[in-house]
C-alpha cells in the first residue's frame, strides 16, 4: 500500500485564440520574438495568422 505513486502530471497550456487548455505535448507552438504561442490545433493556428496578418507558414 505504500509503493511509490506515480504522479505523472501534465503539463498544460492554453490555446492563444480559443483559451481551449491543452496538453502541451499536443499544442502546435510558434516562437514570436522572445515567447511561444501555442494553438490547440490547425484552425486556431490560421485564425490567429489572419487576425495578425501574418502569412508565414
Amino acid at each position: 500500500m505504500n509503493g511509490p505513486e506515480k504522479n505523472i502530471e501534465t503539463k498544460r497550456v492554453a490555446c492563444k485564440v480559443c483559451l481551449k487548455e491543452i496538453p502541451r505535448s499536443d499544442a502546435r507552438a510558434e516562437e514570436v520574438s522572445d515567447y511561444v504561442l501555442y494553438f490547440c490545433g490547425l484552425d486556431c493556428y490560421e485564425k490567429w495568422q489572419k487576425e495578425n496578418g501574418s502569412n508565414e507558414e
